[in-house]
């Protein structure tokens, strides 16, 4: 499900460009514009747009508001909210990874709906919206630049709009146990090399593994840390071969 993008008179055309960029950037492609400035080739918009220029920008669909609220499952992004109930308006509201959750069920056609650059959606545009968004940032300065709030979203959204295929699973890619198990068995020889205190071998091999563990290092790093220590073990026995008891 890719969500469309959409803007309520935006006027300054580098924002329009900004957010069409990020759109290309996170996977989604259909950017639809309330009241649009003039967005001419030579306008800031081509200019921030990047390779947007070429599909996202040209082809947006200028709207009304009204034909947002009529067609689309429609999510308001606002910097203000309410902290409770009794001001519903702008309550209950979620954050950009919560909206990633909740939408990841969703069936129906989506819309993100950003606001002015002066003083985003009015309280009668959002009592008219599905959903609500807010970023989560200081209390003293919670207001984001247009293309800033657009970028932090759709950067949230990637799950449900970007290929996974295309981009390497962390996870995935961490050494198979085999090497992981080869690293202990080298730094264990390294211990040996250098003739540390045999009885905290085994606390050091302990506090090792948990380092390790918790970095889930890559097939590449392993090998290269197995290569350090298999030299440093070379050397250390070349140069203090172990004692004998």
């Amino acid at each position: 499900m890719k969500p469309a993008v959409a803007v309520v008179e935006p006027k300054t055309p580098g924002n329009v460009g900004t957010i069409a960029r990020a759109m290309k950037n996170f996977g989604m492609d259909d950017l639809k514009i309330v009241d649009p400035p003039e967005l001419d080739r030579d306008s800031e918009a081509y200019g921030f747009a990047g390779q947007a220029r070429e599909d996202v920008l040209p082809n947006y669909d200028e709207v009304t508001f009204d034909e947002l609220v009529a067609n689309y499952h429609t999510v308001g992004l606002t910097a203000t909210t309410n902290e409770d109930a009794r001001k519903h308006v702008r309550f209950p509201f979620e954050t950009p990874a919560e909206l990633a959750d909740s939408l990841a069920e969703a069936e129906a056609d989506v819309v993100l709906i950003f606001g002015r650059e002066s003083n985003g959606l009015t309280n009668e545009e959002l009592a008219r919206v599905d959903q609500v968004c807010s970023i989560p940032a200081s209390a003293d300065y919670p207001a984001l630049n247009l293309g800033q709030a657009a970028t932090v979203t759709l950067y949230e959204l990637r799950d449900l709009t970007v290929d996974e295929t295309q981009h390497p699973d962390v996870e995935r890619e961490r050494a198979d146990e085999a090497a992981i198990e080869g690293f202990y068995d080298g730094f264990a020889d390294l211990l040996a090399a250098i003739d540390h205190p045999e009885e905290k071998r085994d606390k050091t091999m302990r506090l090792v593994r948990r380092l390790v563990g918790r970095a889930h290092p890559t097939g590449r790093e392993i090998a290269t840390l197995r290569g350090v220590l298999r030299r440093a073990t070379e050397r250390a026995e070349a140069a203090d071969p172990p004692r004998t008891q």
